[in-house]
């Protein structure tokens, strides 16, 4: 291990991202009542030019005005390629309370886009006296934010989060696919006559889970953009919990309990990662560095991995009181 230790992420859940258009204002109560543990105010892709501006002061107004109990509250703001950004990071600051947790930014290619936000959202807290220091999470949807990964999950102590955009992503890197997230059916082997298909963003999500825990961020999964396909939501939300996503988005309501379903430890892992740690606990005790659990080798390296199951079970647990 380096002699740098990679920082812890931020303990919070981020099981479910549920999206909403800012223009639709009848949504806001739903959301909040939801069993998402984050929720994205949209005043991007979702939102027209010409709604733009009501649909801002919709959001601001719903900030303070409902209950969004124990949520991480965040609002996509719009790209730093349009005339609509800094508006809405200068109004969502000296109008909204500070309920308001979090600011996420579109198409992010550089850290420097990150900066600009920050230099922003910095002044306006000094200038307001705002208390609450704002998070940000980025989304990476382009060849420049995939190929720039790193030095994006280093680029600010505000930034917590970090999702993959795969619209926009594939739409970048020239993908044939018109498909959002999940398994393209051109994209596979074929072997004495069957076919295998693999996974195109595979490679990407590995990316930026390396680059997140390599810089104590939460790294995320994008949108799965066929809402009637339950197991396929369930499959690509599996895949990226393997690789050490620590949730996805919801672009519909009955996404949500899919996402808290993969990310959410079962009974029967959280009682065996428990019993790993109690083992481990033993042969410490003894002076050992590793013993047999359940008929497997387990170690120092086990520790780690039996403690990522047991906090997010009990930051789910906490969540529910």
């Amino acid at each position: 291990m380096s002699f740098r230790l990679q920082p812890p992420a931020p303990a919070r859940l981020n099981r479910c991202q549920l999206f909403g258009p800012g223009s639709r204002e009848a949504l806001f109560g739903k959301m909040a009542s939801s069993a998402a543990d984050v929720i994205n105010l949209d005043l991007e892709d979702s939102v027209a030019p010409d709604d733009k501006a009501q649909a801002r002061k919709n959001i601001i107004q719903a900030i303070g005005d409902l209950d969004w109990s124990n949520k991480t509250l965040s609002v996509r703001i719009n790209g730093l390629d349009t005339p609509y950004w800094y508006r809405d990071v200068v109004d969502l600051l000296e109008q909204a309370p500070e309920r308001l947790d979090q600011i996420m930014i579109p198409k992010v290619g550089c850290a420097a886009d990150v900066y600009a936000v920050d230099a922003l959202v910095s002044a306006i807290e000094a200038a307001k006296g705002r208390k609450k220091r704002i998070s940000l999470e980025v989304i990476i949807e382009s060849a420049a934010g995939i190929s720039h990964v790193e030095e994006i999950a280093a680029s600010s102590p505000r930034l917590q989060a970090m999702s993959l955009g795969a619209a926009d992503f594939a739409a970048s890197m020239g993908m044939a696919t018109t498909g959002i997230g999940g398994t393209q059916d051109n994209y596979y082997m074929a072997h004495q006559g069957a076919k295998y298909w693999s996974d195109p963003w595979h490679w990407a999500q590995a990316a930026i889970v390396a680059a997140c825990r390599t810089h104590g961020i939460l790294p995320v999964d994008g949108p799965f953009g066929d809402f009637t396909d339950e197991e396929g939501f369930r499959a690509q939300a599996r895949r990226s919990a393997t690789l050490g996503m620590v949730g996805k988005w919801a672009i519909h309501p009955k996404q949500i309990a899919l996402a808290n379903e993969v990310f959410s430890p079962n009974d029967d892992a959280v009682a065996d990662a428990r019993g790993i740690l109690t083992a481990m606990e033993e042969a410490q005790a003894k002076g050992l560095g590793a013993t047999v659990y359940k008929g497997r080798l387990v170690d120092i390296a086990s520790i780690r991995q039996a403690q990522v199951i047991v906090s997010q079970a009990e930051l789910i647990a906490a969540s529910a009181q």
